[in-house]
């Protein structure tokens, strides 16, 4: 048997929450199909809801492992307990396989859990940061790391101009720096992942050239990313990844079967996709506005309500919209978008369903919520051209005639054939960078150059 050439350990370490896992698990992915050994260290109460071909799993500590973050209950005290726990655990796993022929070469940690570049270091290993935002949200936020932007950010400042982004209004910018005392764990974390940047040895990003190297550019001397995105499984893209349909995992059980034989009974492009991704948690009355637009355009809509969240559902539009819709409580949003009916996405622009719903060419209609989801709708309606951003009243909600109006720029018009065909270029485009010889495929191998030399040097 032909003795396979060791081209080095990586452990990934992401933030136990559904939209890290799945970027950081398709990175190991990619890795793994470079030849690289690549094992995942994620908490004890996610561990079980990860299965991916090739991939090693294994469990770390957040001090709470029977129930994750809701465990916690408060943000502060979980990030607290997952630095202190999760360095030991880490730690622990690092010397579990140093005595093996499988020794650790580098840690690719999430950019939300800076202390584990300094677990890397004790032991004496590389470590790489992973943002899992976009370029533009970290070009904002490193400059206040670096004092090069003060908060708060107030709605009579005139437009935001920063090197390599487009004016951002009041409107675009991440809600942490408009409301800076609303959310100060959630701004602390953010602002720490610049902490000791500096000491890391790559820093990677979920985006690509095409679609943000001008930006990335423009933040260069304070931060230095390799852009490997989009990390969207493959066969989406350059299906060079036997098999790669979904990310595998999933915190939620999935309905995708049922979903997919209720598709096959739609026209093309005809059918609505909803989801507000693992986060988002509307109020009644903004739930109640989008089931009118939806009973009221009278268009085919698949609406990813969790289980959490049914309750906000009114009983009326449950009864009497069963010809014309589908509520479920999850499902493989890849699949869904992939299918040929599917001809509109109404996401809240998180970064991950922002890439997918790019990649996949589904146009857009944005509702974002809170967080970089609104810098991330400003790029999809005014810089990329691939969809439309809903405006809210001035109690912040988008009623049910904004939303009508966008479904129906996006699904019908003139306006709408400029979007799909936008659409379709932008899908071509990250295909290209992910495909062999592209920008994000050539930054990769590089990672696995750089990886192979350590190990002979060790050797």
């Amino acid at each position: 048997m032909e003795h396979k050439q060791f081209k080095g350990h990586v452990i990934l370490l992401p933030y136990p929450s559904q939209g890290h896992i799945n970027p950081l698990l398709q990175f190991a992915k990619r890795l793994a199909s470079k030849g690289v050994k690549a094992t995942l260290a994620t908490t004890h109460y996610t561990v079980n809801s990860i299965c991916a071909a090739h991939i090693g799993v294994e469990p770390i500590s957040d001090g709470f492992d029977d129930g994750g973050f809701s465990q916690a209950g408060n943000v502060d005290f979980y990030l607290k307990s997952f630095k202190e726990e999760g360095s030991r655990s880490l730690s622990q796993l690092i010397q579990k396989f140093k005595d093996s022929s499988t020794s650790v070469t580098c840690v690719v940690y999430d950019s939300f859990l800076p202390w584990a570049l300094d677990v890397a270091k004790q032991h004496g290993i590389y470590g790489a940061s992973f943002f899992t935002n976009s370029a533009a949200v970290c070009s904002i936020f490193s400059r206040i790391h670096h004092g090069r932007l003060a908060l708060p950010l107030t709605p009579e400042s005139k437009p935001l101009m920063l090197p390599g982004l487009p004016p951002l209004n009041f409107r675009d910018l991440p809600t942490f720096l408009r409301f800076p005392d609303s959310y100060p764990a959630y701004l602390a974390m953010k602002l720490s992942q610049y902490s000791n940047l500096n000491e890391a040895d790559w820093v990677f990003d979920n985006t690509f050239e095409d679609l943000e190297g001008k930006v990335s550019k423009g933040v260069s001397e304070l931060w230095q990313a390799k852009l490997i995105g989009p990390m969207v499984p493959s066969a989406y893209l350059d299906e060079r990844i036997k098999g790669d349909r979904g990310y595998g995992s999933s915190l939620w059980k999935p309905l995708s079967e049922e979903c997919m034989e209720w598709l096959e009974t739609k026209p093309s492009q005809s059918v609505v996709y909803i989801s507000f991704g693992s986060m988002v948690s509307l109020t009644e009355e903004e739930t109640e506005e989008i089931a009118r637009a939806l009973e009221e355009s009278n268009l085919h809509y698949l609406w990813i309500v969790r289980e959490t969240e049914q309750k906000k559902l009114p009983k009326w539009f449950l009864e009497s919209n069963k010809e014309k819709g589908m509520v479920v409580t999850w499902c493989n949003q890849l699949e869904m978008l992939a299918h040929p009916a599917v001809g509109c996405f109404v996401t809240h622009c998180g970064w991950n369903s922002t890439l997918e719903g790019l990649s996949l060419g589904v146009p857009m209609v944005g509702v974002p919520k809170w967080a970089d989801q609104l810098t991330d709708a400003k790029f999809v309606e005014e810089i990329w051209g691939i969809g439309v951003r809903a405006k809210e009243d001035e109690e912040g909600v988008v009623r049910r005639e904004e939303l009508i109006k966008c479904l129906k720029e996006v699904m019908e018009g003139e306006r709408g054939r400029d979007i799909k065909s936008n659409a379709n270029k932008w899908k071509e485009l990250a295909k290209k960078a992910i495909s062999e010889g592209g920008s994000s495929d050539e930054c990769i191998n590089k990672f696995v150059q750089h990886l192979m030399a350590i190990v002979e040097q060790i050797n």
